[in-house]
């Protein structure tokens, strides 16, 4: 249905777009082959007589070509509306009136737009960031500027590995719930989510995905290289509204203790554990093998220590090491 539609508001567009004098409903209605299919389903549908099937034909077209024509403008189609002498009333789409303006982009602009198509080269968006590149530069980009041209010996990358980034991405732009299988950091199995995805951000070189979760009832954050197998779309819609500001980076960073207001003492051994000696406001050499650190206590800490398994032994607070514990056994419990 959603492909009829799109097809049907191209062609009328393009009659609206091609036309010099204002076309009436009924010339509307003769002209594309959707209006007619339409008429002729309405027609064999409706009971009863001749003229009252005629009738509810009409009726049926008005609502369609009614929401149809406005559908086209909140698209930014601009449709007149015109009278004749007559009384009749046409419309057409004016080419100058839906013509954007030639684009100008002086050297400091395109490079703008080359450094951000760079960003996407190693990522999926490569594709669409270099044909967006293309369009401008039909569109008028000044011939003597390379938006690819090197402007500094660091160049960003966005690097995307993960199978989940795409379908999650479109997703999001869609407003589509998904279910995927997610593994969290203390369970041995993945479990099934069913998720509203919000939005995507990168963190420190890791892609994140906010949503609401149906079956917790809450908003959640996914590390995409946490989800196995396929991500799957559901058709039906969002069951929450979508905040206007979703705050993945700060979500992420509570969790790694970026916020925190309090201190965890570690031991560590002494060649492993790199991403929490960054972290250590202090670091003390123990001998055999060992070093004692004291590193940032927030939430969520208790996860990212489970994760460097026998490497790491938390000695204070307490409760930070029964956290870990219980961790530790889940995932040795299976």
């Amino acid at each position: 249905m959603a492909i009829a539609k799109a097809e049907r508001l191209m062609n009328l567009a393009l009659c609206l777009l091609g036309t010099r004098r204002p076309l009436s409903k009924r010339e509307l209605r003769e002209s594309i082959e959707a209006y007619v299919e339409a008429s002729g389903r309405d027609r064999s549908a409706a009971s009863g007589s001749e003229k009252g099937a005629a009738a509810a034909s009409d009726d049926s077209f008005n609502r369609m070509f009614e929401r149809d024509k406005d559908d086209l403008r909140e698209l930014g189609l601009v449709i007149e509306t015109v009278e004749s002498l007559d009384g009749e009333v046409g419309y057409l789409a004016r080419r100058d009136s839906n013509r954007l303006p030639p684009i100008t982009l002086d050297a400091e602009e395109a490079a703008a737009l080359g450094l951000a198509a760079k960003v996407w080269q190693q990522a999926r968006l490569a594709g669409a960031a270099s044909g967006a590149l293309q369009k401008l530069r039909a569109a008028g980009l000044p011939e003597d500027v390379d938006p690819y041209e090197a402007h500094g010996a660091l160049e960003p990358r966005i690097p995307v590995h993960e199978a989940a980034f795409e379908p999650l991405m479109l997703a999001c732009r869609d407003r589509r719930p998904v279910v995927f299988d997610y593994r969290k950091a203390n369970a041995a199995q993945p479990g099934t989510r069913h998720v509203e995805p919000w939005a995507l951000e990168c963190w420190r070189g890791h892609w994140y995905l906010a949503g609401f979760d149906r079956d917790r009832g809450a908003e959640r954050v996914f590390r995409l290289s946490r989800i196995t197998g396929r991500v799957r779309s559901r058709g039906s819609g969002f069951t929450e509204p979508v905040p206007d500001v979703v705050t993945v980076r700060e979500t992420v960073a509570s969790w790694a203790g970026e916020s925190a207001d309090r201190s965890a003492r570690i031991r560590l051994r002494a060649d492993a554990g790199y991403p929490l000696r960054a972290k250590a406001t202090a670091v003390r050499e123990l001998g055999d093998g060992w070093d004692e650190l004291d590193i940032p206590y927030g939430h969520g800490l208790d996860a990212w220590l489970v994760e460097f398994g026998p490497d790491v032994v938390v000695l204070e607070p307490a409760e930070l090491r029964a956290d870990v514990l219980d961790r530790l056994r889940a995932v040795a419990g299976g």
